[in-house]
């Protein structure tokens, strides 16, 4: 028997086999409760941010962060620490900004990928050791699903760092991320 007669015979033989014992196991569906990730997920975001301020030049710099968050139906929570380089206020004078934030958000689910929010956040600023206060923050834009388990996250976010007796430091930032859902 030459090996084209063989391997057609293979083929006859395995395909039907190969169905029989597929349509014994059960189909995993994303939609299914029992293989739902569990709501838990890690993010990491990268960005530019720009400083808007009174008591110093404005000026823009590098912005990246990382975090930890619950999913809740359309319900985020998340904890985040997030560091810019240096911006330059004045000749030869630079600070850089390290926050940790505690965030919530609204997600808008819908039948597409693309699954855009709104989110406020409240947490503390570090300003060069010297000019800290607490932060508020506002968040926008949209997660796309690469995956069951990994989206892209795409936004816009504003904070406002209140320091007593001093200008208060803005920062406008634009930010790419991944957010891996476990």
């Amino acid at each position: 028997m030459n090996k084209f007669k063989a391997l057609i015979l293979a083929a006859a033989v395995l395909v039907p086999m190969s169905a029989a014992h597929a349509a014994d196991v059960d189909p995993v569906l994303p939609d299914d409760p029992a293989v739902a990730a569990s709501g838990l997920y890690l993010r990491a975001d990268a960005g530019w941010s720009f400083l808007e301020w009174a008591g110093g030049a404005d000026d823009n710099n590098y912005a990246l962060g990382g975090g930890i968050g619950y999913k809740m139906e359309n319900f985020r929570a998340d904890v985040t620490l997030d560091h810019t380089g240096d911006y330059t206020i004045a000749p030869l004078s630079t600070i850089n900004s390290t926050t940790l934030m505690a965030n919530g958000y609204l997600d808008w689910d819908n039948e597409t990928a693309f699954t855009p929010y709104v989110g406020v956040g409240v947490g503390y600023n570090w300003i060069d050791n010297s000019k800290n206060g607490v932060a508020l923050g506002f968040n926008t834009g949209v997660a796309v699903d690469l995956t069951q388990n990994l989206a892209l996250d795409v936004g816009y976010r504003f904070r406002d760092t209140m320091i007593s007796g001093a200008p208060d430091p803005k920062e406008h930032q634009v930010m790419a991320g991944l957010r891996f859902s476990f």
